[in-house]
């Protein structure tokens, strides 16, 4: 009838979904990504990045956000910020799972450098251009 497309066994639908194994939350991973990894600016997002060449247990993307509390002393503030470059990222993560290669794991904070809030449209533009350049590293 035309409604439904069937998918092979092979072809799985790209899921937009962010679970829990995407998230980085092991203290000695996070203590490594900052200590070895390397970092680029996308103003007003920072990015840091490390490869490990053994597959992780979970997800082969790991991601870590955080907003200053500096520069946003309200929670709720932080809060919506943290949550806007979640669903940027959510939204933009199939690129970049495709693109790497299924023996390594890819560790990655985004900081929230800016001083104002930003808009949606602004955080989804940036951290598009900092996955493409990832991408192509």
């Amino acid at each position: 009838m035309g409604t439904f497309t069937e998918h092979s066994a092979e072809e799985q639908p790209i899921s937009y979904r962010f679970q829990r194994e995407e998230r980085l939350r092991s203290k000695k991973l996070i203590d490594q990504l900052f200590r070895e990894g390397s970092s680029f600016n996308s103003y007003p997002l920072r990015f840091v990045v490390l490869r490990l060449p053994q597959p992780s247990v979970g997800a082969p993307v790991q991601v870590l956000v955080s907003v200053s509390k500096r520069h946003f002393k309200k929670a709720v503030d932080r809060n919506r910020l943290k949550r806007q470059i979640r669903e940027a990222y959510r939204l933009q993560k199939h690129a970049l799972a495709a693109a790497l290669s299924p023996d390594t794991t890819l560790l990655i904070a985004f900081l929230y450098t800016g001083k104002e809030k930003s808009s949606f449209n602004t955080i989804c533009k940036k951290l598009n251009s900092g996955l493409e350049r990832l991408i192509l590293e």
